[in-house]
């Protein structure tokens, strides 16, 4: 696998963009010992955390200092308790030899993630992803939720969502050269709306107040009864919700990361479109969820896109000038998510906007920001813009940042950061009190801890206390596939965490106007 990274990185920041999660207990200070990584040509050992990229390396990185592989395959993800597969063992039959796999799933208002399991082992034959095709009715819950009114309109967002996880299928199987006949056991997790279109349950309840689900229950399906692509004979367990917003994805990261046996107050967030947070404290564990909206996915944002080739997925200030990381390397196209949060905190920090998210007057920065930086400043249908990558030279169009464009940043960490702030009052624990924050979540794998600090997406804590914790609910969904007991964990987890409904909190508006600031 070939990372693109500017120089001065860490390989643990390189691991993190080549979608590798490694043990960082420490928090990055290089005591813990746990992401020690090979690096050629002398093949010498050295904590990735510490060690900094300053040329084209060849890195080894060791089973034990996977964050997920090691814990989840090995011994489990709080150590010393171990996972047992024992779901494929009523598949087998004496004599038989027949090979078992599973598919964990998890299913996103914009992503979908699959992976292919071999039920025995534990071992990752494949992961496939893909955008959810729902998309196109609506970019939001709310949306889908408004056009599922109907039972035709249920089940055509049922069958496209089916079509997608059997194109996933078909990869996967194509992939580790199976059969779909071969896949016996299938562990889901989403948000409640997802999950009630992925078992064609009504959603337009979950639209209106008081905002119920139909069923926050486990329920295990048959495949024909959904219409997917494996063995006829076996099944399709979808782990339990918490809310009408606070689904089996927040059950499955509060079971990745063992949330329920947290000594410290230790808050997870996964950022999405749905942003969701779970906080433990006191022995005691709550939710909440965050209508952050599209735009940390690339949605609303003139130039944004996912994470695709050619989008600037890092953006840092060096010797007067910006610095991009661009996806596969190249000319940049776009700018996804953790680009957007690195460029608009060097904006801030440069002064080219201020607080407000305003851009400020070019009059007034000419005498404090670096000539190469200022030129980047521009005019674009009469609102002034932020020109992080000029395509003209190959033909193509300007990477820019508008106004606009940091008006959806603001709004997207104003939803995260107030439904934070409101759940900590909620339960009268202080900002700094959080000894740990868990950022989950594919895309929360991506994001520069200071970057996010910088723009106020996340609580004023120290750095070292922000740990990624990379796709918790998928590594919650390969938990269930393989094990009943964690099937029995996930169980008591949804029914123990207490959901807090921010949006209903009197202080709500005023809160979220607060954190729109930068």
């Amino acid at each position: 696998m070939q990372v693109s990274i500017h120089a001065g990185a860490t390989l643990i920041e390189a691991a993190g963009r080549a979608g590798i999660i490694l043990n960082s207990v420490c928090g990055g200070k290089g005591t813990c010992g746990k992401c020690l990584v090979k690096v050629a040509p002398d093949v010498r050992e050295v904590p990735a955390c510490q060690y900094r990229v300053e040329g084209d390396l060849i890195v080894t990185v060791p089973t034990g200092s996977r964050l997920f592989e090691h814990k989840i395959l090995a011994e489990g993800i709080a150590p010393p308790t171990k996972i047992q597969p024992d779901i494929f063992r009523k598949y087998l039959k004496a004599g038989s030899g027949v090979a078992v796999f599973g598919l964990a799933l998890d299913i996103g208002t914009s992503t979908v993630v699959a992976k292919l399991i071999d039920m025995v082992t534990g071992q990752v034959k494949g992961t496939q992803c893909g955008t959810n095709p729902q998309t196109q009715f609506g970019d939001d819950v709310i949306s889908r939720i408004s056009y599922a009114r109907t039972e035709t309109t249920l089940r055509r967002l049922h069958k496209l969502i089916v079509d997608c996880i059997n194109e996933l299928v078909g990869r996967l199987c194509e992939q580790a050269a199976i059969n779909p006949n071969d896949i016996y056991e299938m562990s889901v997790v989403g948000n409640t709306t997802m999950n009630h279109i992925f078992l064609k349950l009504p959603v337009e309840q979950l639209g209106q107040a008081p905002y119920k689900a139909y069923s926050l229950q486990a329920h295990d399906c048959s495949p024909p009864e959904l219409g997917l692509r494996m063995n006829p004979s076996g099944n399709v367990h979808t782990v339990e919700n918490i809310a009408g917003f606070v689904g089996s994805d927040t059950t499955a990261v509060a079971l990745a990361t063992d949330m329920d046996s947290a000594e410290t107050p230790t808050l997870a967030v996964d950022i999405g479109t749905n942003g969701e947070l779970v906080l433990a404290a006191g022995g005691k564990l709550y939710a909440a969820s965050c209508a952050a909206g599209p735009a940390f996915e690339g949605a609303r944002i003139t130039c944004g896109t996912r994470a695709v080739q050619g989008a600037i997925q890092g953006v840092i200030e060096n010797d007067g000038d910006m610095d991009l990381d661009v996806i596969g390397g190249g000319t940049a196209r776009s700018i996804c998510g953790s680009g957007l949060i690195d460029a608009v905190a060097v904006m801030l920090e440069s002064g080219i906007i201020d607080s407000s998210g305003r851009f400020v007057e070019r009059e007034k920065l000419e005498t404090r920001v670096p000539a190469a930086i200022l030129s980047r400043i521009i005019e674009q249908e009469g609102q002034p813009a932020f020109v992080l990558a000029c395509g003209r030279e190959g033909g193509g169009q300007d990477v820019v940042l508008t106004q606009a464009d940091i008006r959806q940043v603001q709004l997207a960490k104003g939803a995260i950061r107030a439904g934070i702030k409101l759940l900590l009052k909620k339960v009268g624990i202080e900002e700094f009190d959080v000894q740990k924050l868990l950022l989950a979540g594919a895309f929360g794998n991506y994001i520069r801890r200071e970057s996010a600090l910088r723009i106020g997406l996340l609580p004023h804590v120290p750095p070292e206390r922000i740990h990624f914790v990379g796709n918790a609910a998928c590594t919650g969904a390969e938990m269930t596939l393989l094990s009943s007991q964690c099937r029995d964990h996930a169980q008591r987890l949804a029914r123990k965490i207490r959901y807090v409904e921010i949006a209903h909190e009197e202080e709500f508006a005023d809160v979220f106007a607060e954190s729109m600031a930068f």
